[in-house]
C-alpha cells in the first residue's frame, strides 16, 4: 500500500468522527503492510481529554501488539499531532509520523512548534501533507457546519 492508502484510511475514521460530533481527525498506525491501531476523535463521547485520535490509535496498537513500544510502527493521522499527541509518539518510539492538515493552533510538528527537532531519544521522520487538501476539506466543513448550526 501506498501512504494515501493508509491517510485514506485515516481520513474515513475522520468522517466517522465527524458523523458522531467530534473534531473529525483520525489515525492509522501501521506495521509490515498491516493497520495494527486504528482511531478517532472521542473527547465528547467519553469526556476525556486523551481521546484524541492518535492516542486511540496507540492504544489499540499497544493492545494488537502485546507492547507500549511501537517502534517499528509507522503513524498516519489526518491532523499534525498535538503536543499531547506528539509527546505519546516520542514515548512510543514510533519511528516515522505523517499526517495530513497542518494545525497552526496546536500544531507540535511545525504549526506552532515542532517537538520532534528536540533533542528527544527515538525522534521520528516527519512527513506532512498527505492528501492535504482532502484532510483540509473534512475539517473546514466539520467547523463551518458547526457555526451555521450555532448562527440557527
Amino acid at each position: 500500500m501506498e501512504h494515501e492508502d493508509y491517510m485514506r484510511q485515516a481520513l474515513a475514521l475522520a468522517k466517522e468522527a465527524a458523523a458522531a460530533g467530534e473534531v473529525p481527525v483520525g489515525c492509522v498506525i501501521v506495521r509490515d503492510g498491516a493497520v495494527v491501531g486504528r482511531g478517532r476523535n472521542r473527547r465528547e463521547e467519553k469526556q476525556a481529554v486523551c481521546s484524541h485520535a492518535e492516542m486511540e490509535a496507540m492504544a489499540e496498537a499497544n493492545a494488537a501488539l502485546g507492547s507500549w513500544r511501537l517502534e517499528d510502527c509507522a503513524l498516519y493521522v489526518t491532523l499534525e499531532p498535538c503536543p499531547m499527541c506528539a509527546g505519546a509518539i516520542l514515548n512510543a518510539r514510533i519511528p516515522r509520523v505523517y499526517y495530513g492538515a497542518r494545525d497552526a493552533a496546536m500544531g507540535a510538528c511545525g504549526g506552532v512548534t515542532n517537538l520532534f527537532m528536540e533533542e528527544f531519544p527515538n525522534r521520528p521522520a516527519l512527513v506532512g501533507g498527505i492528501l492535504r487538501e482532502e484532510c483540509q476539506a473534512v475539517l473546514r466543513d466539520f467547523f463551518r457546519d458547526l457555526r451555521q448550526k450555532d448562527q440557527a
